[in-house]
Parts: structure tokens; sequence; C-alpha cells
């Protein structure tokens, strides 16, 4: 696959769905004109078959009106409009049979490849669809080479259908000099019809794999470089180095707001320099002793050093310090298997602030 410069390499990847979404909007979709082209055909067809009786006697009457010569007609004003509206009615009721089962189809054909979807864009003038040697250079696409062969392809399907169901009929044919106009009519009518059909049936099969193809150009047209890739998702999800110091201002303000919740702890647990956890216990409010605040390091530095200023009490018990570390997030409330541990040590606590637990 040929590389692009102006997107930075080889499109190796799959469009993601903002590309193909964008590209909808600007009209470019995978459609195939094969599609409803045959089944209008076919609906057409069909149709006029059905209401052939119907349709030959509107035109009986209109033809039985214009020339029964019972009376000839005064040219009035009255006349004149009451003729033009006798004649719209029969032609409108005459087509609508037909004209109707083809309107619906093409747009049922076409809503079945691509749903519906109203681009602007497509319709824009543009000055670039003038140019003729852009015109030019789209004559020797690979699109154009398979256009090209498709409309071989139905010339000579057309072609061979049209020869067998010729060559099938060759005896009714020798003896057509024996039938009337009607019946020579009847029968050119009749075969015609049934070389249309099987052309059609035909068509259909070229049509759907014509549409396969067309969606495999299409999403092989909308692959992306990786440098594509990455610019989408900077534009969707943020460029990466703007988000880590979003997190990170996040966390600044989520460890101020712990350090700050620090002077409300009834005792600050430590392990006892590398590991500090401060508890609360209110049981008008809490069902449970909560973590307000805990950290490692420098962090756990903070909160025992705040606690001193606050005159938080300390209890060194290192396992104590790491079972809450690891299994109690802040805000949370201790877990069942140390509760007995928590209320043995906030009773000693309270009993030294002279409080009941």
């Amino acid at each position: 696959m040929a590389e692009d410069p102006e997107s930075g390499g080889e499109k190796t990847e799959d469009p993601t769905s903002r590309k193909l979404s964008k590209a909808r909007e600007e009209g470019q979709v995978a459609k195939s004109i094969e599609i409803p082209s045959v089944f209008v055909l076919v609906a057409g067809a069909t149709a006029l078959y059905a209401s052939a009786f119907y349709i030959y006697n509107n035109l009986f009457a209109i033809f039985h009106f214009n020339f029964n010569f019972e009376k000839v007609p005064l040219l009035t004003d009255l006349e004149i409009v009451r003729l033009l509206a006798f004649h719209t009615e029969k032609i409108i009721f005459t087509i609508i049979p037909v004209m109707l089962p083809i309107v619906l189809v093409a747009l049922l054909s076409n809503f079945a490849q691509v749903g519906f979807t109203v681009s602007w864009k497509a319709i824009e003038p543009k000055l670039s669809k003038l140019d003729p040697i852009n015109g030019f250079k789209q004559k020797f696409t690979s699109r154009a080479v398979v256009e090209f062969v498709k409309t071989l392809i139905k010339v000579g399907v057309i072609s061979m259908v049209a020869y067998y169901a010729i060559k099938g009929e060759i005896v009714e044919i020798s003896r057509l000099y024996d039938y009337s106009v009607g019946q020579i009519l009847l029968f050119i009518l009749k075969v015609s019809f049934w070389i249309f059909i099987k052309v059609c049936l035909i068509m259909i099969i070229v049509a759907l794999l014509d549409y396969a193809y067309q969606k495999w150009k299409f999403l092989d047209d909308q692959k992306m470089t990786k440098k594509e890739l990455k610019d989408e998702t900077k534009q969707t999800e943020g460029d990466p180095l703007v988000k880590s110091r979003i997190r990170q201002l996040q966390h600044e303000t989520a460890r101020k707001r712990m350090m700050a919740a620090v002077p409300d702890a009834d005792v600050v647990v430590t392990n006892p320099t590398r590991l500090a956890v401060a508890l609360k216990y209110d049981g008008n409010e809490m069902d449970a002793p909560t973590v307000l605040a805990k950290g490692a390091g420098p962090v756990a530095q903070n909160i025992r050093r705040i606690a001193r200023e606050n005159d938080v009490p300390l209890v060194e018990d290192k396992q104590l310090a790491r079972n809450l570390y690891s299994s109690v997030d802040i805000g949370q409330e201790v877990t069942m298997e140390l509760y007995q541990a928590v209320a043995e040590l906030l009773a000693y606590v309270y009993k030294l602030k002279g409080k009941k637990l």
C-alpha cells in the first residue's frame, strides 16, 4: 500500500468510529449503485406485469374518450379545463401502480445499505470538481477499472441470456408468420419480459458482490496511519501530558483534603515511621470506625506531624497499621476482621482522654 507523506506513513490502522462518522457526514459511505438499479428494474417490471390489465383499461379509456367522435367538442375555457383534469387524473392513476413500488424499492435499497443520512457537504459546489486534470486521473483509478469490468460483465450477461432465450424460442419464432399482429406483439412482450427477469436475477448477484467490494474498498480507503490514530486519540481523549497533569492536580487536591481531616481523627496508627493511618469513630453518624487519612513515607510523616500539632494520639501498632493501610480505603469503614483490634485501640485512646466508646 502506498505511503501517505502528509499523514505520516503507511495507512495500516483500521478506521475509528469517529473517522467513519466524519466520513458519513461528508457523504462518504459504503454504497453500491448496482443494488438500487437492479431492484428498481425488478420492481418496475413486476409492477408493470401485475398491473398490465389495469393500465390497459386506463389507456383504453383515454383513447375511447379522445377518438369516439360521438360529438365535436367545443373548445371553450371550461371544456379545456375539463379535458386537462380528465387526462391528468387518468395519467396519474395509470402510472401510480408502477411508480409507487419503484420509489419505495429505491428508498429501501438505499436505506438498507447506508441507513438514514443527510449530507449537505456532499452536494456543496466545489471548484475542484471542475478540474479536468483531476477528472482525467480518476478515469484510471482502481475504482474506474472495477466499474469498467462491471460494465463488461453486465453486457456479457445480457447478451448470453438474450441469446439462449431466443434460441429456446426459435421453433415458435419460425411459426410467427401464421400469427396475427396482436399475437406477434404478445409473443415479443412475453419473451422480452422473461429475458428481462432472468437478466435482473443474475444482476442481483452481481450487485451483491459489488456491494461487498464497495464496503471493503470504503473501509480500506478510510484506514489511518499510526500518526493519524495518535492525533485523533489526543483530540478525543486529550493530550497524555495534559491528562497526567490533571491527574496530578487531582491527587494533590485529594491529599490536601485528606490532610485537612487529620485534626478530626481520634487516633493515628503508625508502623512506626513508614505508615500512618488516621481513624475516627462517631457512634451517632458511623456504623464503624472510618479511615480519614492514610499514607506511606513522606505522606505518613505529614500525617504524624499534623496529628502532633493538633494533639491527636499516635499509637504504634505495626500489624494493625499494615492491615488498615492495605485493606481500607480513605473514607471507608474498617472491615469486620479488624473490628476487634480497632475497638481495643479506640477503647485505650478514649480511656486516656476520659471519653466513652
